[in-house]
């Protein structure tokens, strides 16, 4: 299938669809004109799970990469302490917006869930067939079970960054206002359970990663 973003900019019709989605109450227009180009609501919820599982993809390096930097830093032994502060703070910087795009595209996809299922549930009663009817009930409720159970899963793995971020924003902040040899030893004992926490993160995420691939392989073949 060809992605959204490609097949929007084949059509040259990107700027137009940025704006409805950025403006409020232009929901409906975006999925009209998605529509007029044979893309529904069942490809966009596709598509931005898709981006969601990379978002957490790119989270996961970003919580590795501030971790090393710590790491580094509290093996610090002569140089520049400096150099190892602002990396570690400009690290916390893009872990921390890494996270709030994880959660806008977890938002974003609940989203058009929620819409596609209130259209499927509708089109329910246009059904004259009543065996086609049950069929098509019977999907959408796994369709919905299925997607419920990955929303939870993402969810989990969310509700794992604030904490890991508090940390590195706390020894960030103390290193600020008190860059020494000592201040650097104040913070060594949270390490050990700062590597714990972003262990636990990545496994959150690679389970969401694994299931998010499952929920788009099932969606295109029951497509």
């Amino acid at each position: 299938m060809l992605k959204l973003p490609t097949l929007v900019k084949t059509l040259g019709l990107a700027s137009l669809l940025a704006s409805l989605v950025l403006l409020p109450g232009c929901t409906t227009a975006y999925y009209a004109a998605m529509e007029k180009v044979g893309v529904h609501k069942r490809d966009i919820l596709i598509d931005r799970v898709e981006e969601a599982r990379d978002a957490q993809q790119v989270s996961q390096q970003e919580f590795k990469d501030a971790l090393d930097q710590m790491s580094q830093l509290l093996n610090f032994h002569g140089g520049n302490l400096q150099q190892r502060y602002e990396a570690l703070s400009a690290q916390y910087d893009d872990s921390k917006k890494s996270a709030d795009e994880v959660t806008s595209r977890i938002n974003k996809v609940e989203t058009v869930a929620f819409d596609l299922f209130d259209e499927w549930e509708a089109e329910l009663a246009q059904y004259q067939n009543k065996q086609l009817k049950i069929d098509s009930k019977k999907k959408l409720l796994e369709t919905k079970r299925q997607f419920n159970a990955l929303v939870k899963v993402m969810r989990r793995a969310e509700s794992k960054m604030p904490p890991v971020l508090r940390v590195l924003n706390d020894n960030v902040l103390y290193l600020k206002h008190n860059l020494n040899a000592k201040a650097v030893g104040a913070i060594q004992g949270e390490f050990g359970v700062l590597q714990q926490d972003v262990n636990s993160l990545i496994s959150e995420m690679n389970r969401a990663i694994a299931d998010s691939n499952q929920f788009i392989a099932n969606m295109n073949n029951n497509g």
